[in-house]
């Protein structure tokens, strides 16, 4: 059934006219996002049928990759820039949400709902840092590296230039687990012993490092990893 024959009411673009895009569940915003559907399908069904492969979740859907959208029967290369375009902007819309240069970091937890748009949904390993000032504020963010923290590397030299430039007092490093486990790895934790030791002789503490797994983390801090002072 083409879209057009559905009732008015069942038509995504008229319905979010009327009622708002709030009124529209997360497949009718698909619908409107990809447009068309395919021979057999509208839009509206075509975009029920990945959600409903996906169980509903928007996470899901923003960790599928670009190729693999690519390759869903009735989407190809215009649709899925489409939907990669629209997720790219949700992230970019969290992270300008809240400015963590206002919220001094107090725990794990502040840190991580400052890089939850930058992490979350991620199919791959990206390493970032913040640099604090002394009253614990982000007087920087950056991205490290990209790629997982075990193949690429991390220039220190580099990492200790940048914090002295910005008259940082202590940095935390943060990563992400793309396979949903928090717990760190053995070259987590010789990757936090080096940043560590070479950030001290400069007067500046590394202060945490912290796993990020989507709906939860792990902080070297709180678990008191003394393995890292070695």
């Amino acid at each position: 059934m083409r879209i057009k024959e559905l009732s008015y009411d069942d038509r995504p673009r008229e319905k979010m006219l009327s009622k708002g895009p709030a009124a529209l569940s997360n497949a009718e915003l698909l619908a409107i996002l990809i447009r068309t559907g395919d021979s057999q399908r509208n839009a509206v069904e075509l975009s029920r049928e990945i959600m409903s492969a996906l169980d509903g979740s928007v996470s899901a859907l923003a960790s599928v990759s670009l190729e693999s959208l690519c390759g869903i029967p009735g989407i190809g290369v215009g649709k899925a820039l489409s939907i990669s375009a629209a997720i790219e902007l949700g992230r970019r819309f969290c992270a300008d949400g809240g400015p963590p240069d206002k919220t001094p970091v107090t725990s794990p937890e502040t840190v991580y709902r400052i890089m939850m748009p930058h992490l979350k949904g991620l199919d791959h390993e990206e390493c970032w840092v913040l640099y604090l000032n002394r009253a614990n504020y982000v007087i920087g963010k950056e991205a490290l590296s990209t790629g997982g923290i075990s193949s690429t590397t991390i220039d220190t030299k580099v990492l200790v230039r940048k914090a002295l430039e910005k008259k940082a007092s202590s940095l935390i490093i943060i990563h992400n687990h793309p396979s949903g486990s928090p717990r760190p790895g053995a070259d987590d934790i010789r990757v936090t012993r080096t940043i560590r030791r070479a950030v001290e002789p400069f007067d500046i503490s590394l202060m945490d490092h912290i796993i990020f797994a989507d709906d939860r983390y792990f902080s070297f801090s709180d678990e008191k990893m003394t393995i890292v002072r070695k």
